[in-house]
């Protein structure tokens, strides 16, 4: 084999179109562009502030941002008080996400649980979870259960 043997692959080269230049390349005259209107003329596109009459994307990005922006890569966790838990766990029960997703307690069971502060608990837990506030890990434990944070 020699370097002037080298070959691409079958079907790998395809001829460029060869647009406007006349009837016999197929794509004469109007080019594929239609008839007449401001698409079919040439140097129309690309302009990123052209939107048809709406305000152009770059002017709108501001109006966007503050309240009412939500950032891409925020963490949505299950919220739960201690009267929630209070009211569906018993004395020395594990409190862990599988639990709760057996008591149909999670909304979205693939986002992390928190514990929030708010109620009281009387009957020892034990808890694991995501996060826990120091509220709820001070009566969780005052109440004579444990708190366990899940990594």
């Amino acid at each position: 084999m020699k370097l002037e043997d080298l070959k691409p692959n079958e079907g790998a080269k395809k001829n460029k179109k060869r647009v406007g230049c006349g009837t016999a390349a197929g794509q004469g005259k109007t080019a594929g562009r239609g008839t007449k209107g401001q698409k079919s003329r040439q140097g129309w596109g690309g302009r990123l502030y052209h939107q048809g009459g709406n305000l152009p994307f770059y002017r709108r990005l501001p109006f966007k941002r503050g309240e009412g922006f939500t950032p891409p890569n925020r963490v949505e966790y299950n919220e739960f008080n201690l009267d929630d838990l209070a009211r569906c766990f018993e004395a020395n029960d594990e409190v862990t996400p599988e639990s709760m997703v057996e008591k149909n307690m999670l909304g979205k069971p693939n986002n992390p649980v928190v514990i929030l502060g708010s109620g009281e608990v009387a009957v020892p837990l034990k808890v694991k979870a995501h996060r826990v506030s120091n509220s709820a890990k001070e009566k969780i434990e005052a109440a004579g259960g444990s708190v366990e944070l899940i990594a």
